[in-house]
């Protein structure tokens, strides 16, 4: 399964995460190390939801927080198995 959303296209970012020793020049001291550089990952906020698409369908898909919390889809609700029912859902929410 891939890390990455299917509307914005999220994906994970690469970095590195720096360690350092010593106190700052403003801080009075001599000035810092570095002592260690190691690489890691950010991970998108990813979420499995089952929505309505533009067909009528419900189907699961992976989203990033940040569309939810936009509210960029329309959620199935829970026991919607049939195409049938989720288009009727659908067709009570555009009223």
């Amino acid at each position: 399964m891939s890390n990455v959303c299917e509307y914005s296209g999220k994906r994970p970012k690469t970095g590195h995460k720096i360690v350092r020793r010593g106190k700052a020049k403003r801080e009075g001291g001599i000035g810092q190390n570095v002592t260690g550089i190691t690489k890691r990952r950010w991970k998108p906020n990813l979420q499995t939801i089952r929505i309505i698409d533009e067909n009528g369908r419900v189907r699961r898909v992976k989203v990033c927080a940040r569309y939810i919390k936009a509210g960029k889809f329309q959620k199935a609700p829970r026991g919607t198995t049939g195409m049938r029912r989720a288009a009727a859902v659908a067709a009570n929410a555009a009223k």
